[in-house]
């Protein structure tokens, strides 16, 4: 009797081991257990409950979008290269703000050359464009516009501080150089003013920096701009320009992206969440003052 008893221990002892050898035998080779093997197995795991589930998903790394950002250079205060080569500006530092508060993306900016920063959004090189750009009928039919402003501006005739002619709008100025950047929504409005005047204006298209717009005027090789007041100080810090007449259009400015584009759209919702975090907290206003010299995010100066 007790040599049964001490052979079944045995016999128990032993089975207990291989029992023990087996389940890290299987530890050590998951990596190649069959899919099939792997699904059939997780159908057979009892599922976790809604609070578990969350959990895990809480703990689980969020992914990470990269968003290419599509910006200038070459306009002072808004979105240029500082004196150590930074790129800086009101504009940039606004979607830097913007990129620390959306943790689900990381914003990468590009510098580009204004007229091309549009054309690379069409083209998919870019997935938001950044550049002080204005809300019109025209790019509304092309792009898809985020809602949250996060400045506002009003376009004047700009002219020579020395222009004492009178002025209160373009008919005044029939026949008259206006110069202007491509694909800006100043150039915009002296087309579309054009086009019911038989052109009547002759349009001269920047090639080079915004510093341009005062050596045009001054020099007389150009007669006058279209410019937004708020941007003149920026642009003539020596007051050699002055605006004329009353303001030719009323404009809020916001961020560009494609249209009909699911993750676009998702994109620009974010943004705006983010933009109405950062107008109640006061950064907005004071990254505004801090690059512009004034409270640019409202409808007044």
């Amino acid at each position: 009797m007790k040599k049964t008893t001490l052979f079944a221990f045995a016999l128990i002892f032993v089975l207990a081991l291989a029992a023990c050898g087996n389940k890290n035998n299987d530890s050590g080779s998951a990596s190649s257990t069959s899919p099939a093997a792997s699904s059939a197995a997780a159908s057979e795991t009892p599922s976790a409950s809604p609070s578990e589930s969350a959990a895990a998903s809480s703990e689980a790394p969020a992914e990470v979008k990269k968003i290419v950002v599509g910006t200038g250079s070459q306009f002072p205060k808004v979105a240029f290269l500082d004196d150590s080569g930074k790129l800086t500006g009101f504009d940039v530092e606004l979607v830097r703000e913007i990129d620390k508060r959306l943790p689900e993306y990381e914003f990468e900016l590009q510098v580009l050359e204004f007229k091309n920063i549009l054309l690379s959004l069409e083209t998919k090189k870019i997935d938001l464009a950044a550049h002080e750009f204005e809300k019109n009928p025209e790019r509304e039919a092309k792009y898809l516009f985020n809602k949250e402003a996060y400045a506002h501006w009003k376009n004047k005739i700009i002219v020579a501080k020395t222009n004492n002619d009178p002025i209160e709008s373009l008919d005044d100025l029939k026949g008259k150089k206006f110069f202007t950047s491509p694909t800006s929504a100043e150039a915009q409005i002296l087309e579309n003013y054009n086009k019911d005047h038989d052109n009547a204006l002759k349009i001269v298209y920047s090639s080079g920096g915004a510093n341009d717009i005062v050596s045009q005027i001054t020099s007389g090789r150009v007669d006058a701009t279209v410019g937004a007041d708020f941007v003149l100080p920026i642009l003539d810090p020596e007051g050699k320009l002055k605006t004329v007449g009353k303001e030719l259009s009323e404009a809020d400015i916001l961020f560009l992206f494609r249209k009909n584009d699911p993750d676009q759209q998702k994109l620009a919702d974010a943004v705006d969440k983010a933009i109405v975090e950062i107008k109640a907290d006061g950064t907005l206003a004071k990254l505004s003052t801090e690059w512009l010299g004034f409270d640019a995010t409202t409808s007044e100066k």
